[in-house]
């Protein structure tokens, strides 16, 4: 077993968010890896903010982010459960960062849920209409493997965040996810709106 010290508890810490106690239980178990705390850590993290998404997400921030053109701006809601978190630094950067994501990544829908039917319907059409000089077998393959790729660019919770040197690929739903562990507390990205001069 490995000794796990002081000082790596405290920069497994400064690198997830996570308590004290919790770190050092995931350093244990990891056997003092800290990748695999960090992986261990994650996993719990999500399945602690499931336990809290059916919690009401009551208070929280409008944010809004104006590019320094001064021809794109957005604006976007990010809800929590208290008014303590949703003066926290770290969930109001977190909802900085969606506005500053939605005004580069241009988003169309919030959640897949959000996708109308008949949307998600053409796009699979026109998949397949280019799938049809490959074998028949493959065909709904390919067509379904590329609507899921139209997915992850236009549902914002699917996108990877645009700052890839500050968030490591990470989706948006990923992000708030850890955000919501961070918190302790349920984090809701309720809804945006994106305003460019010249886009109806």
């Amino acid at each position: 077993m490995a000794d796990i010290s002081a000082s790596d508890v405290k920069a497994l810490r400064d690198r997830t968010g996570a308590g004290m106690m919790d770190c050092k239980g995931a350093l244990t178990e990891a056997g003092g890896d800290v990748d695999k705390a960090v992986e261990i850590l994650r996993v719990k993290g999500q399945a602690q903010a499931a336990k809290r998404g059916a919690r009401a997400a009551t208070e929280g921030v409008v944010t809004s982010y104006l590019h320094a053109t001064g021809r794109i701006g957005v604006l976007v809601e990010v809800d929590c459960e208290t008014d303590f978190v949703a003066k926290n630094d770290d969930f109001q950067e977190f909802a900085r960062d969606v506005a500053l994501h939605v005004a580069a990544a241009r988003p169309l829908y919030l959640s897949e849920d959000d996708v109308p039917e008949e949307a998600r319907q053409a796009e699979l059409r026109i998949f397949e209409e280019q799938a049809q000089d490959k074998p028949e077998e493959v065909r709904s393959k390919i067509a379904e493997g590329r609507l899921r790729k139209w997915l992850d660019e236009v549902v914002l919770l699917r996108q990877p965040h645009v700052n890839a040197d500050k968030h490591a690929g990470q989706t948006i739903d990923e992000l708030r996810t850890a955000a919501a562990a961070k918190t302790g507390e349920n984090v809701v990205i309720r809804r945006f709106a994106r305003f460019e001069v010249g886009e109806e």
